[in-house]
């Protein structure tokens, strides 16, 4: 492939927003989805950080993330009640007016119908001046985005209901490939050699994972890259010294 056509590294940040998440009263389950979501679209995640419902802690926490990567996907805090402020934080932080958008508050309004369509609920049309919309097709209420940075609910369904219009909305870049090896060996007999191999295929990632399974200590190592012919010649040379590992 010519450098020309060649694709560009895309990277990404997940910004997690909600008290509920640092307290441990919801489990994060947003994180690997997208983690595997972008991946597969070849947009590698970075960072992943978890914030409270601050203004100024989400309003810093986004200029700096939007600005280090080519996409920041926030979640959480998008809802109908007094601490759902991501909305308001983000208008903040690209300092836009915070404003009812006419057609999300049109979906809310058909969805919801007469005095169901409350103020609460009519808070969930509030956005920055000139987003664009991320469709909820579970839900109604819709997420939003602002150049680089997309908002969506917490709600792990929901989010992933909406990912089908995200991905109109984004440019993959060059994909990673990944093979995994497991083993019956503890970390401690292959870290030395996985650190040499390592030396040899800077180019790679090479990442070993302990498990526990059936009674028997594990260990599944990873071989990430940009790049499947070196993935396969790490492969074949990293097969040959765990073999060399389990008749010693």
């Amino acid at each position: 492939m010519s450098t020309r056509n060649k694709k560009k590294r895309i990277f990404a940040a997940i910004l997690i927003i909600g008290d509920e998440i640092l307290s441990g009263r919801t489990q994060d389950a947003n994180t690997s989805f997208l983690a595997k979501w972008l991946n597969e679209r070849g947009v590698q995640l970075k960072e992943v950080r978890i914030i409270p419902d601050e203004l100024n802690t989400i309003v810093s926490s986004v200029n700096l993330l939007r600005k280090k990567y080519d996409y920041l996907f926030t979640t959480g805090g998008i809802g109908p009640t007094h601490d759902d402020i991501t909305a308001f934080a983000i208008s903040k932080a690209f300092k836009r007016k915070y404003e009812y958008n006419k057609e999300a508050y049109q979906i809310l309004e058909r969805h919801y119908k007469d005095s169901y369509f409350n103020e609460a609920r009519k808070k969930m049309a509030k956005m920055p001046r000139g987003a664009g919309l991320i469709y909820n097709p579970s839900s109604s209420a819709a997420g939003f985005y602002v150049k680089n940075v997309f908002t969506l609910p917490g709600v792990p369904s929901i989010l992933q209901s909406m990912m089908s219009f995200v991905e109109q909305l984004i440019i993959g870049g060059e994909k990673v490939y990944s093979v995994t090896l497991q083993v019956h060996l503890p970390e401690s007999k292959i870290g030395k050699d996985l650190g040499k191999l390592q030396k040899k295929f800077k180019d790679l990632s090479l990442g070993s994972y302990p498990f526990f399974q059936s009674g028997k200590i594990g260990t599944a190592l990873v071989v990430r890259g940009y790049s499947e012919k070196r993935i396969q010649e790490c492969k074949i040379i990293l097969e040959k010294i765990l073999k060399k590992i389990k008749k010693s």
